[in-house]
C-alpha cells in the first residue's frame, strides 16, 4: 500500500487524458452520426406539435455541448499535472538545464493540444447540428 506518488502519477497522467479524450471524442463522433442520420430521415409532416419535433431534433446533443464544454480542460489538468511532474523533477534532481525543461514542458503541453483538437470539430458540430 505505497499510495500516491509522484512516479505513479508520471506514467499514467498521460493515459488517463488521453484515454478520457479518446472516449469523448468516439462518443461525439457517435453521436454526431447520430444525428446526421436521423436529421437525413426525419419526416417533419408526421409532428403535430412543434415542441415534440424540436425536442427529437435536439435529442442528444448535450452530450456534444458537455464534451466540447470539458475537453479542453481535461487537456489542460494534464497539462497541468504533467508540470508538477517535470517541478517535482527539479526539485529532486536539484535543478535542471533549461534544454531539459523546455523538452518536458513542451511535452506537457500536448495533452491541451489534444483536449482542443477533441472540442473544436465538436464545436463546430454542434452549432451545426443545432440550425
Amino acid at each position: 500500500m505505497g499510495g500516491f506518488s509522484v512516479g505513479m502519477l508520471k506514467d499514467y497522467v498521460d493515459i488517463f487524458v488521453f484515454a478520457v479524450l479518446g472516449v469523448a471524442s468516439f462518443l461525439a463522433l457517435w453521436f454526431v452520426i447520430e444525428r446526421v442520420i436521423f436529421y437525413s430521415k426525419v419526416n417533419l409532416k408526421a409532428y403535430d406539435d412543434i415542441d415534440a419535433l424540436n425536442l427529437d431534433l435536439t435529442k442528444n446533443l448535450t452530450i456534444l455541448y458537455v464534451i466540447f464544454s470539458n475537453a479542453p480542460y481535461v487537456g489542460l489538468l494534464g497539462t497541468v499535472l504533467g508540470i508538477m511532474v517535470i517541478f517535482y523533477d527539479m526539485g529532486v534532481s536539484g535543478g535542471m538545464d533549461a534544454k531539459t525543461i523546455m523538452v518536458g514542458l513542451s511535452l506537457a503541453l500536448k495533452a491541451t493540444a489534444l483536449g482542443l483538437a477533441v472540442a473544436i470539430p465538436t464545436l463546430i458540430a454542434y452549432n451545426s447540428l443545432l440550425r
